[in-house]
């Protein structure tokens, strides 16, 4: 569309039909948004943008291929921890640049934890816990590993998905997000440390975990709701 604007194509209804994928459900609306008066001005300021934009394109594609081949002797660890929900290609890169390929020189994947700053805070002070706040630590791993915490959290029938949305709802999004991110680094740790693949423990865990109180909490929940709840086992199927 915008190079056919910038061809001096200005019928709402042609520019419309140009529309790909889901838009092309919303062509009657795009037809609305289009109708309007497009200068020649405003032709050579969008043309700006898009070459602005075509040469950042370029520069992040060399920028990668650069990356890529500094990053071939660790290419073993790279498809390691790819092979985690939520962690791509740049992720991957960013934990090798970050905390390298050595698991060694961190004793345990608490120390890692503590020196990545993935860890809750311990401000105490008789006993009592004023603040859980973690510190700062690497911007460039802290930041990496909460996308791909945010993108674990939404994988289906993922572990990372259902420790999420447990979180979540007792200590809200940003907790929850810094949780995941740490059990990913911890992940991250072991995974290379013994030198394993990935294997998800489902989003089931924590059901399967504490059976007892999840059933005492859905049978408290339907009370609450009027219910008069007795639970019987299943009988087995024949």
């Amino acid at each position: 569309m915008l190079a056919a604007i910038l061809n001096g194509e200005e019928d709402p209804e042609k520019l419309a039909d140009l529309a790909r994928g889901r838009l092309r459900a919303k062509i009657p609306e795009l037809r609305l948004a289009l109708a309007g008066r497009v200068t020649e001005h405003h032709r050579f300021l969008l043309r700006q943008w898009l070459d602005t934009l075509e040469f950042l394109e370029q520069s992040i594609a060399t920028f990668d291929r650069r990356i890529e081949e500094q990053m071939r002797p660790f290419q073993a660890a790279v498809a390691c921890w790819m092979g985690m929900p939520g962690v791509d290609r740049v992720i991957a890169w960013t934990l090798v640049a970050e905390i390298g390929v050595d698991m060694n020189q961190f004793p345990t994947a608490e120390h890692l934890a503590s020196w990545a700053c993935l860890c809750p805070g311990n401000n105490e002070s008789a006993g009592k816990r004023k603040t859980g706040r973690t510190r700062r630590g690497s911007v460039w791993l802290r930041g990496g590993l909460s996308e791909a915490a945010w993108a674990a959290s939404r994988k289906k029938g993922s572990y990372f998905k259902a420790q999420y949305h447990r979180l979540a709802a007792r200590r809200g999004m940003k907790r929850a997000t810094i949780a995941v991110a740490h059990s990913l680094l911890v992940t991250a740790y072991y995974m290379l440390k013994r030198g394993v693949v990935f294997a998800d423990l489902g989003d089931q865990y924590f059901d399967r975990l504490q059976a007892r109180q999840l059933k005492r909490r859905l049978a408290t929940r339907l009370e609450a709701l009027g219910f008069q709840v007795v639970l019987t086992p299943a009988q087995p199927v024949a």
